[in-house]
């Protein structure tokens, strides 16, 4: 069975700078780009960035049985992993690497997939908070969610193969690089 590798975190720790420096390093790795309801930013382009869908064509899609996993992460707003995505690049021979949500992780890791999953997270929820002003993309209310929702987050790290503090980038992405070559093995 083909293998999965799933970076999980709360907004602003640093998983997809992690996943970004992943892919650079690993050629046999593909990116799995989710689809989302979420509104999308100037810079993200869809099909790249995210597979952007208004809530209808959502969860028309749940009732195809078109996702592997999917979360209504906030009221309205919906993440999930189509499994096209994954058929792409497994058929590739490809390692599928996920940067998801935590409660989507689990139910990958349920389906009994051959999974390395890595919880990513910031050394405090007020560096947490800072990180999440400094990208700019946030209103004051969407950042009181994102912090809410990191704090549920963190009860959820005991169940993930490892925990990594992402204090220093430098040093988190290289020992994830090696935890990443290990599983790859």
């Amino acid at each position: 069975m083909s293998k999965i590798i799933i970076l999980t975190a709360p907004s602003g720790s640093g998983k997809t700078t992690i996943a970004n420096h992943l892919l650079q390093n690993f050629d046999n790795l593909k990116f799995s780009v989710s689809a989302t309801t979420r509104e999308k930013r100037d810079y993200e382009i869809n099909g790249v960035h995210y597979h952007f869908m208004n809530i209808k064509q959502f969860k028309d899609n749940i009732e195809a049985g078109n996702f592997l996993e999917y979360q209504e992460v906030y009221p309205n707003q919906f993440y999930g992993t189509l499994l096209s995505e994954v058929k792409a690049a497994w058929d590739d021979h490809k390692v599928i690497l996920f940067d998801i949500d935590v409660k989507g992780s689990l139910n990958i890791e349920r389906d009994m997939y051959d999974v390395l999953s890595i919880y990513i997270k910031a050394p405090s929820i007020e560096v947490l908070r800072q990180r999440l002003l400094d990208r700019g993309t946030e209103t004051n209310e969407s950042l009181e969610k994102r912090i809410q929702k990191a704090t549920e987050e963190l009860e959820y790290s005991k169940y993930f193969d490892y925990v990594i503090t992402n204090d220093q980038l430098e040093r988190a992405c290289r020992i994830i690089k090696f935890i990443v070559q290990d599983f790859m093995k």
